[in-house]
């Protein structure tokens, strides 16, 4: 149910002016650290570490299953990025998707590409047979929150908690 995001991709690139958004590759790696660096200088949880950043990409493209990693791509350069992993939700008796790192290059905000990295990442959780998505969002990117609504994403009463682990970041290879 769960294979290579690439092997699942229904086949149709999605395009917006020139814009691909296609399932991330290795060579797409440092173009995504960057992304990811971009959206961490405003997200107040995480700073940014380029090698985790890069170890955590690399990991999402070594072990597929369950988990969604695709670019917007113009002109053979990465502009935007998303990334879902699939998890089991008892409220929902089935599985649901945590949709995180969605990010567009500046220069390339509002042109419709943070709406087809969504819209992908939609299509293929629906092809995962997932019953909910959830994305975190940080409570003080305005921007970000507001395009979230748009595209219908409704605030719940949840909040996110977090604590670190003391465990080998590769520990689930063993």
């Amino acid at each position: 149910m769960h294979g290579d995001a690439i092997t699942l991709w229904k086949g149709n690139d999605f395009m917006t002016t020139g814009v691909v958004i296609r399932p991330a590759q290795p060579a797409d790696i440092e173009a995504m650290v960057e992304l990811v660096s971009l959206l961490f200088t405003v997200e107040e949880d995480f700073s940014v570490d380029r090698d985790k950043q890069r170890c955590g990409l690399e990991m999402f493209l070594k072990y597929p299953t369950g988990r969604c990693l695709i670019v917007a791509e113009q002109q053979e350069k990465v502009i935007g990025m998303c990334s879902a992993q699939i998890l089991i939700s008892t409220a929902e008796g089935g599985w649901k998707a945590l949709i995180e790192d969605v990010v567009v290059g500046e220069a390339f905000r509002g042109l419709g590409i943070g709406k087809k990295l969504l819209g992908a990442m939609e299509d293929w959780a629906e092809i995962q047979g997932v019953r909910r998505m959830d994305l975190l969002a940080d409570r003080n990117n305005a921007t970000g929150l507001e395009f979230y609504n748009h595209m219908q994403w409704r605030k719940t009463n949840l909040i996110a908690l977090q604590k670190h682990g003391k465990g080998n970041l590769h520990r689930m290879e063993e």
